[in-house]
């Protein structure tokens, strides 16, 4: 019987395959939101393609550098996540942001490519200084967020960047830095990106709100205990309406209904539970239970997964610091190219 190829041999296999780019912020544990927005992607997306995962503790920093062991500890939580929804380190490359200094030296190069002007009018860095009550006090990282995101994508020569709508303009203006850099040194040394935009988006917090989010506390995290999911599903907004069971009730704006749309399997059974809950005679306390059980089923195997890697955070490291070490070469690859181009090799 042969022996099982190592990450590095599978990872080797797919070095043809058009390379994708994605992560997160690990400033606290991924949650239904995540799962639904990129995890169940990502591991779709590491079949056939090359795909790097960056734990972006680095740039978790611009907006927490008031509490920089929040982020820090969170690295491998997230990265307990990530292993227990099914991303697999033989097919995925996970890296983290801040191990390779190559990220910000490109970030450095960049920014002489945008201007001040530029960065205020990108639609997303507009919207999340306004959501973070910055006004004019910004951190300068956070203002320049998408030159280091633009290192990031450029340093691994991502084709492909699965993002969330609001995201596009981040690509956008990766772009014009790809494009303003080749014209400069007259060559084709970087590489465009273009935004994946999944099909089913946000999904929304258990309050109604339109975002499931850490900083609002709407969540329900994929380490969540039964007991956990148990008390958040029966704070899940339904329909406020919805007043006595006999009475039709909405499934337009319905969390529970919105929940069970991305996780409940039986569709059938699902369509026929939205047509009783329309005319009438269905209680919101039968829908609930219906989501508690859907939500139990799903989480136990993660919550399994994830109490099993847990016993071993060493090997979840190692992991981790295996994954660093071969982006850190193509990174590096990247970074040559870069400074070759505008005439910075010197020796």
């Amino acid at each position: 019987m042969s022996s099982p190829a190592s990450p590095a041999a599978n990872l080797a296999a797919t070095a043809a395959a058009p390379i994708i780019l994605t992560g997160d912020r690990p400033t606290g544990p991924l949650h239904l939101g995540h799962y639904v927005g990129s995890l169940r992607n990502r591991v779709t997306y590491q079949r056939d393609y090359r795909q790097f995962i960056m734990l972006a503790d680095a740039q978790a920093l611009t907006d927490n550098m008031d509490d920089p062991a929040k982020v820090q500890r969170n690295v491998i939580e997230v990265a307990l996540d990530y292993l227990a929804t099914g991303i697999d380190p033989a097919q995925s490359t996970i890296l983290i942001q801040s191990q390779i200094p190559e990220l910000a030296e490109l970030t450095f190069y960049y920014l002489n490519l945008v201007t001040v002007a530029r960065l205020e009018r990108n639609p997303t860095v507009k919207e999340e200084i306004r959501l973070r009550g910055f006004e004019r006090d910004i951190p300068a990282g956070f203002l320049t967020y998408p030159a280091s995101q633009a290192a990031d994508i450029t340093a691994f020569k991502a084709v492909l960047v699965p993002v969330g709508e609001d995201q596009v303009p981040m690509i956008e203006q990766t772009n014009e830095i790809v494009r303003r850099f080749n014209r400069i040194v007259n060559k084709e040394v970087l590489v465009e990106a273009k935004a994946l935009v999944p099909e089913i988006g946000r999904l929304p917090g258990i309050d109604g709100k339109a975002k499931m989010s850490k900083s609002l506390g709407n969540t329900i995290n994929l380490s969540a205990s039964a007991d956990e999911v148990r008390a958040a599903v029966k704070k899940v907004y339904t329909d406020p309406l919805h007043l006595r069971v006999a009475d039709p009730g909405h499934i337009e704006g319905n969390i529970a209904f919105a929940y069970l749309d991305a996780f409940d399997p039986e569709k059938d059974a699902l369509a026929e539970m939205k047509a009783h809950y329309q005319r009438g005679g269905l209680a919101d306390s039968i829908v609930k239970a219906r989501l508690e059980a859907v939500l139990q089923e799903f989480l136990a195997p993660i919550r399994a997964r994830r109490a099993e890697l847990e016993k071993d955070r060493g090997h979840v490291m190692q992991i981790l610091k295996e994954g660093t070490a071969r982006a850190r070469e193509v990174a590096a690859r990247t970074a040559d190219d870069v400074k070759r181009a505008m005439g910075l090799s010197y020796f």
